[in-house]
């Protein structure tokens, strides 16, 4: 890997968080009906998806449980 790559991964990271970031503070933060919520959710699958076209297990290993946590603690489901 050299230097661009490295920095390009590195930019791409970053966004990944700033992303994931953002749909949390507006899942835990904002009022927000669930339906909403679920969209948000998929417009941000989708946006973290086109940073990393090939990680579509990770994201479902790592960010879909996560988000789902959120959204019960939210609206109070179990």
């Amino acid at each position: 890997m050299d230097e661009t790559d490295f920095l390009e991964e590195e930019w791409k990271m970053g966004r990944l968080r700033s992303i994931v970031d953002r749909t949390r503070v507006i899942l835990a933060s904002f009022p927000i009906r669930v339906a909403d919520a679920y969209d948000l959710i998929e417009e941000t699958r989708k946006e973290v998806l086109v940073l990393f076209p090939d990680k579509e297990e990770v994201y479902d290993l790592i960010y879909a449980p996560r988000f789902e946590r959120d959204i019960r603690e939210r609206f109070k489901m179990n």
